[in-house]
């Protein structure tokens, strides 16, 4: 009894020495595991406003557009992979700051109040002008003209703060109106009450109201000549979370090197930050 007990002990070792072996070679020879254990991506979430083309958008239900591109074309050299989180605008700072995302993507400009919340990676440079209705009298072309207006705005933009200090500074003291600031949560909204006359004039960021105008053909038209309140957009990356700077920071030096980055910006009228 003990006999067969010893040989059975024996040839369930053999079995189960000899699958080890298999399974270990069979891990060993396929590729697919190696690159997964070696190669693997980490994600990268990013948060973007996706209605605001053309910076940020759904096309075919996928996420596209100038900064959609812009970070795909960032992260090629480095181990992120990036996953997209749509975010209305006024919502991407507290987002980002409660880390339901690492970085911010979304035409976001540096401005001093917002650079004591997120470190920022200047990546492009853009500005602002006013959208006016077609066939009508009030065709504004500086700030100074909108005392008494109704203005539409995506709601937190970074000229809204400089409109309200026209307002203070200029309008009320030549006894003028308030300029009044209607901020919508995104900008075909704004568009479409300034089209319904709830609003008399849009401040859009030049690019995207470019955008607009296209898609409301002979309704709408940029009534201001020159750039107004000129502005850098960078990525925007917690202040605790070095790390991601200083990948993203080196990746964009090393993309600077490179033709993409240019054809890039000029594909959508922007230019490089001034260092």
């Amino acid at each position: 009894m003990l006999n067969i007990t010893s040989k059975l002990l024996h040839a369930v070792s053999l079995v189960v020495l000899t699958g080890s072996i298999v399974a270990c070679s069979s891990s060993d020879n396929n590729p697919k595991n190696n690159s997964t254990s070696k190669g693997q991506k980490q994600t990268l979430r990013v948060g973007s406003d996706l209605t605001y083309p053309p910076f940020a958008y759904f096309k075919d239900n996928q996420p596209a557009g100038f900064d959609i591109e812009f970070v795909k074309l960032l992260t090629q050299s480095t181990q992120f992979q990036p996953e997209f989180v749509d975010t209305r605008f006024a919502n991407l700072i507290p987002g980002l700051n409660s880390k339901k995302f690492e970085v911010i993507a979304s035409a976001l400009y540096i401005t001093p109040e917002r650079e004591k919340q997120v470190n920022f990676i200047p990546y492009a440079k853009v500005g602002g002008v006013l959208i006016a209705r077609l066939n009508e009298n009030f065709s504004p072309e500086r700030p100074e003209e909108l005392c008494g207006k109704i203005v539409g705005s995506i709601k937190g933009a970074s000229w809204i703060p400089r409109l309200e200090k026209v307002s203070q500074e200029y309008c009320l003291v030549h006894h003028k109106e308030p300029i009044r600031i209607r901020e919508f949560e995104t900008s075909p909204e704004a568009l479409q009450s300034l089209l319904s006359k709830s609003t008399d004039v849009q401040f859009e960021n030049s690019v995207v109201a470019k955008n607009l105008i296209e898609k409301v053909k002979n309704k709408t038209f940029i009534s201001s000549k020159d750039i107004l309140y000129p502005e850098v957009i960078g990525l925007a990356i917690r202040k605790d979370d070095k790390a991601t700077f200083e990948v993203l920071s080196n990746a964009l030096q090393e993309l600077k090197k490179h033709d993409a980055y240019q054809k890039l910006l000029d594909q959508n009228g922007l230019e490089v930050p001034s260092s």
